[in-house]
């Protein structure tokens, strides 16, 4: 039988849509299959916030990033521990990809259209050890115009092949299986799913309407993780990580269900390393949810409290942002699969940002005058709304009244306001100490030229009257003035001369061109402004790396802030996000 196509792709995702535009340059005739309607071309990619793995590029040079391929080689064999006989090749692959990194990757990809946001994340900071997990420097690359921005450039150059002739669509084919001929791959068959309307990302039909068979040379399988699927994450949970979390939220549409693993391995394909998931551990339940059990995960920066679902303090290095499976691993531990953050009105307005496109839609706008409004403005508009409408959230004045409902949230006693308050004040008393004991990973951030994206240390419960701050002022939680949160009285600034200049003019920058900013040691009164936040546990999908993936559930808690709005907690709580 005659071929239908050079090529069959499985999945109209982003690794589907690169292969084709390759392909399709290479002059090959492609046919894309997927089981989701055209209005979900892009897949789960359309949803992230757009962050690449980038070694020593110049957004990374203009922050005084020193990075390298072997610095980052290293980093990335500390972390995927490459042990077992079937690591050969994942270890090859990673080896060419940090060379493509530290290469190439960058200028291909801007070649193709993409562009970047100048300000270089650093994600998974891991535990400073210089062999062990983790990015000793920061790599996450923003792309402008996040998970959209990525998807752009090679959905116009697969329209533009489709219309040469090159490409052809089968939107709403669902492949049950890889037809073979003795051992050669030839095609795929499968169902035709009838049409569907169903806006991006909401679970569509699986009515069948018929049925197909597409023959080819090659079959390419492109359709994404198991993160929709909650029984095959149960089902391929590591022991090492604990139990599984009983309640599990997700952070990828429902089409992410895996199902073509077990139809490739039917074919001959080897699947390798079941047990090797990526999950987070910070995440909240979408107020607007597009997709079943929709988690939002959030990016935390270092300057918050982390606490197990006693209240005790997780220890060191497991900070947020620094090592997620260790703190997945701790957390079940405990018996729980949940904790809780504490932070500030003034670390959520400074380090909190939601992970994905719909969350930032200053970045994914393409908006510079968004983007400098976030920086000036104060808590942005998705943060608020999460605040204001999320069911995870829970605002009150004083820390008892907040410990109270944490109880009342989480079902069970287990937070005694002392020992909360107890770990609150010895994270506060190490802000007068200039090693920052247990505070170190903050110092580093502030260190590495992050700091823009982070609060100045500061106290989070004990009152001082030296820093002149104001009592909170206590007001319906729909109108929080993030601006004025934790306001103390400004220390004077003295005037500074630029290099060369005038003396006594502002000065921007200092004589090695460090940049001068006003220090500022906030001081929030007597434990009353805490904003809790419940964080469940995410899952990401089966992959090394990435920024989407599955999650686990997170919930928010927030003290009922007045207009000043108090310091804030953050409580991980049990779930499981998938992305």
């Amino acid at each position: 039988m005659a071929d239908d196509a050079d090529v069959i792709i499985v999945g109209a995702g982003l690794a589907g849509l690169v292969a084709a535009t390759e392909l399709a340059e290479a002059g090959k005739k492609i046919i894309i299959v997927d089981q989701e309607p055209e209005q979900s071309l892009g897949g789960q990619a359309f949803w992230s916030f757009g962050g690449l793995f980038l070694v020593d590029s110049p957004e990374q040079r203009r922050m005084r990033i020193r990075d390298s391929h072997d610095l980052a080689l290293a980093d990335w064999m500390g972390t995927a521990a490459f042990d077992r006989p079937e690591d050969f090749w994942p270890r090859k692959w990673a080896e060419a990809y940090l060379g493509f990194a530290a290469g190439e990757k960058r200028s291909w990809l801007i070649e193709r259209g993409l562009k970047f946001f100048p300000v270089v994340g650093w994600a998974e900071r891991g535990g400073g050890t210089a062999s062990g997990h983790g990015n000793s420097v920061p790599r996450f690359h923003i792309t402008w115009g996040t998970g959209p921005g990525v998807l752009e450039p090679f959905v116009l150059r697969v329209r533009e092949a489709q219309k040469r002739g090159l490409v052809e669509f089968k939107f709403r084919y669902r492949v049950n299986e890889i037809t073979r001929t003795g051992k050669t791959v030839t095609g795929v068959r499968g169902d035709v799913l009838e049409p569907s309307t169903v806006e991006r990302g909401r679970r569509s039909s699986r009515n069948v309407a018929g049925d197909f068979e597409l023959h080819a040379q090659v079959v390419i399988v492109a359709s994404g993780g198991i993160g929709g699927n909650h029984e095959l994450v149960r089902k391929n949970w590591p022991q090492r990580l604990g139990a599984t979390p009983k309640r599990m939220i997700t952070g990828v549409p429902d089409h992410v269900d895996g199902r073509m693993l077990a139809i490739a391995e039917a074919a001959g394909g080897r699947v390798i390393n079941r047990d090797r998931m990526w999950h987070y551990v910070e995440g909240i339940k979408n107020w607007a949810p597009v997709w079943t059990d929709h988690a939002i995960r959030i990016l935390p920066g270092p300057s918050s409290l982390w606490l197990d679902a006693r209240g005790r303090r997780l220890p060191v290095p497991l900070f947020p942002g620094f090592d997620t499976l260790a703190t997945l691993s701790h957390i079940m531990s405990t018996g729980f699969d949940y904790s809780w953050f504490i932070l500030t009105k003034k670390i959520i307005q400074k380090e909190f940002a939601l992970s994905g496109s719909e969350q930032n839609p200053d970045l994914t706008g393409k908006s510079w005058r968004q983007v400098l409004g976030r920086a000036t403005s104060g808590i942005p508009g998705p943060v608020k709304a999460f605040m204001e409408k999320g069911e995870d959230l829970i605002v009150e004045a004083n820390l008892s009244k907040l410990v109270a409902r944490m109880n009342g949230l989480a079902g069970e006693p287990l937070l005694d306001v002392a020992q909360v308050e107890r770990e609150i004040r010895a994270r506060d008393m190490q802000l007068d100490n200039p090693f920052l004991q247990g505070c170190a990973g903050h110092r580093a951030a502030r260190r590495a030229r992050l700091s823009r994206r982070q609060a100045d240390p500061h106290r989070k419960a004990a009152q001082d009257a030296r820093s002149g701050e104001r009592p909170v002022d206590c007001g319906p939680p729909q109108h929080p003035h993030p601006q004025n949160a934790g306001r103390l009285a400004d220390r004077s600034r003295q005037p500074r001369a630029r290099r060369g200049g005038r003396a006594g003019a502002w000065s921007l920058r200092g004589g090695r061109g460090r940049r001068l900013r006003r220090r500022r040691r906030a001081r929030l009164c007597g434990a009353r402004r805490h904003l809790p936040r419940r964080l469940h546990l995410f899952r990401t999908q089966r992959r090394k790396g990435g920024d989407e993936g599955g999650r686990l559930s997170d919930r928010t808690v927030l003290p009922k802030a007045r207009e000043l709005g108090p310091p804030c907690m953050l409580r991980p709580h049990s779930g499981f996000d998938v992305a």
